[in-house]
């Protein structure tokens, strides 16, 4: 794949010969995307769609209908049914956007108007499959567990409240192993400067968020915070535990056309069009996330 270039005395010119690389365009999007979009994370799972559509059958159990059974030298093994969960069907949505570059402010701006548009329509992309991803995730998992008291006073009970939570979702003894943890910023700084924690970790570790600014695992869990508009449902008053392997999937459909990957989801295309002297670069996801198993994710209510 194309490189970009770092220097910033291009030339117009210059600019102009890299608005006809698709490859420029699609590896400059993808870097410049903000990280913190957690959708494709939650949902890790990916499948291929047919026809614009995925079938697909929610989670119904891991064991079989009958359990084994003691078997006499030279008989028969009896049969047991194995039951299929409940069929669904989502259906692939095409989201887009463009943006136009005229020649113009390449001329006058250079390619201070390039990156500016490509950044939004960048961290615009990764928004709405945010939004996506976690509408669903929101109307599916429906479990609870209560925290003892809000972070924000300082309990002692902040990492029981974790562990409990994780207990409830292996209770279920589906196979479910939560990974993530997902809290809104203010929760995260109140859990990250939590004196019971702090004082539980490893000293004098640069791990230690005290230096890092970030937890690398607590519980066995992968922290991750994000604004609170970007959580399931929209709410920073609750804590959000998934195991991300089998919580679900987002199945994708290649549509063609020339365009090009900027990431998981994203494509880009840039379209030159003479009527106007500009540059037309479009991003778009197609894309239909997919919860398989909401037993694998849980909230915590009144953490904050």
């Amino acid at each position: 794949m194309a490189t970009y270039p770092q220097k910033v005395d291009l030339t117009a010119a210059d600019i102009q010969r890299l608005m006809q690389s698709p490859d420029f365009i699609s590896r400059r999007m993808q870097t410049l995307g903000d990280r913190r979009y957690i959708g494709t994370m939650l949902l890790k799972g990916r499948q291929d769609s047919v026809g614009g559509a995925v079938g697909y059958e929610l989670a119904e159990g891991i064991f079989a209908d009958d359990a084994p059974e003691v078997v006499a030298p030279g008989a028969e093994y009896t049969l047991t049914t194995i039951g299929d969960g409940p069929a669904g069907t989502a259906r692939v949505a095409k989201w887009g956007k463009d943006s136009i570059v005229t020649d113009e402010s390449i001329k006058r701006r250079k390619i201070d108007p390039v990156n500016k548009g490509l950044l939004k329509l960048a961290n615009s992309a990764g928004l709405v499959i945010d939004k996506s991803c976690t509408s669903v995730i929101a109307s599916a998992v429906t479990d609870t567990a209560a925290a003892a008291a809000k972070w924000s006073t300082g309990p002692d009970t902040i990492l029981q409240d974790i562990m409990l939570a994780q207990a409830k979702v292996t209770g279920l003894n589906m196979g479910y192993q939560p990974d993530t943890l997902l809290v809104d910023d203010t929760v995260w700084a109140y859990l990250a400067s939590d004196k019971t924690i702090s004082n539980a970790m490893a000293r004098e570790d640069k791990t230690n968020p005290v230096y890092s600014g970030r937890f690398e695992v607590l519980a066995g869990l992968e922290v991750v915070h994000v604004p609170g508009a970007n959580l399931p449902g929209g709410s920073g008053t609750s804590a959000y535990m998934f195991d991300s392997n089998q919580l679900g999937f987002i199945a994708k459909e290649d549509l063609g056309g020339g365009y090009q990957s900027a990431g998981d989801l994203v494509e880009t295309k840039v379209i030159r069009d003479e009527l106007t002297d500009a540059w037309r670069i479009r991003a778009r996801a197609n894309f239909a996330p997919v919860v398989t198993d909401p037993g694998a994710g849980i909230s915590i209510k009144g953490v904050a």
